[in-house]
């Protein structure tokens, strides 16, 4: 069994495997590893080049995932998959400067600890030579993670970092895995101390590819916030959901508005022909921000437009009948247009979860125990 797993998920990252691979090899001659690249179906045929590389070379695995995306996900399944006692993570770029690994696992065991980070912001550290807007991106992110990371730590947003496989187990079943800083996910999933040290290195720039952070990463990064600050009681999706719902809720009102006052169409006819444009809307935005780990294209987006307006047919007959009576029956148009919308989210929330994108919410049980105990580590006295 290898002492230490090197996870690394990867995306159109075929050019850079072969280089990540030798500079692993170089400085990891001291200890017995594995390295398990988890890749998402990549459009570039990485999977396909690290299946080519491992039947030459057995430190390597593959683990190809059909259907799925997301940083967070795939270091969560490289990580199960794995049977080393510590996990180290990193991006397969060639930013994370793999010479220091050695001194990462030196101080993990010197210190006992549950996590080591490789950490851009303290003294041996440096963000390299990014750009001051991308600097800036990162301080806010490292503010706003206080809000639900009690440890300190200097760069609790970091993507390279080592930790013992009984510390991941402890925490997998707390896990949200949304978004791409799987870090600050576990180390605020932890239920008791973490024992966190830090190695600085200096981030190196990409030789290969292109930079993955856009809008939907820095979504997702909120994401994580959300469901970490409200502990999960409220889906995340659902808050999407809503945030989307928001933009449609201003459709609805200027098409209702259009349709009732502009084209005199009586109140249900007006609101029925906004609502059902607004559908439309909703589900595009839908299919690109909230579900987009399941996002449906080509003939699966025309298809899932047709379910969606099916399921969202029960929600809008109770939106329109609820604000029609609450109109009749004087409350005013903005109040009875409202709570009839509201009546209707949750329904089509509920219906486009579970039958549009097909989405199996995980749920947090008690499996603790269906896991084998973690194998005892060595002491720092017996390396």
């Amino acid at each position: 069994m290898p002492e230490l797993s090197v996870i690394v998920p990867t995306y159109n990252e075929r050019e850079n495997l072969t280089p990540l691979l030798e500079a692993l090899a170089e400085t990891l001659n001291f200890i017995d590893y594995e390295v398990i690249v988890v890749d998402d179906d990549s459009t570039d045929n990485t999977a396909a080049a690290a299946r080519s590389i491992a039947q030459n070379n057995s430190r390597v695995r593959i683990l190809q995932r059909i259907g799925r995306r997301g940083l967070s996900s795939a270091v969560v399944e490289g990580m199960l998959a794995a049977s080393a006692p510590l996990l180290l993570v990193m991006d397969a770029d060639l930013q994370h400067d793999e010479r220091i690994i050695p001194s990462m696992i030196e101080k993990l065991y010197r210190e006992n600890l549950d996590v080591v980070v490789a950490t851009r912001n303290s003294e041996g550290g440096s963000m390299g030579e990014f750009a001051a807007e991308r600097v800036g991106l990162s301080e806010a992110g490292r503010a706003m993670s206080s809000m639900v990371c009690k440890v300190q730590v200097t760069d609790p947003m970091s993507g390279f970092f080592l930790i013992r496989s009984e510390f991941f187990h402890s925490v997998v079943h707390r896990l949200s895995c949304v978004g791409f800083k799987i870090l600050l996910d576990m180390l605020s999933s932890a239920q008791g101390p973490v024992r966190v040290g830090e190695v600085g290195y200096r981030f190196r720039n990409r030789i290969y590819g292109e930079s993955k952070l856009d809008i939907l990463v820095g979504l997702e990064y909120m994401e994580l916030l959300l469901h970490k600050f409200t502990r999960g009681v409220i889906p995340v999706s659902y808050l999407l959901f809503g945030l989307t719902g928001s933009v449609g809720v201003l459709v609805n009102f200027l098409l209702a508005a259009l349709f009732g006052y502009w084209l005199r169409l009586d109140f249900r006819t007006s609101q029925l022909a906004g609502a059902l444009i607004t559908i439309a809307v909703n589900f595009l935005l839908n299919n690109q921000l909230t579900f987009r780990s399941a996002r449906l294209r080509g003939v699966n987006l025309a298809a899932g437009l047709v379910v969606f307006y099916f399921c969202c047919s029960i929600g809008l007959f109770a939106q329109v009948t609820v604000a029609t009576a609450l109109h009749a029956g004087g409350m005013n148009w903005f109040a009875a247009t409202l709570a009839g919308i509201a009546l209707g989210s949750v329904w089509n929330y509920s219906t486009a979860y579970l039958f549009v994108w097909q989405v199996q919410r995980r749920r947090t049980v008690r499996l603790g125990q269906a896991y084998a105990e973690a194998i005892p580590l060595k002491s720092s006295a017996s390396r």
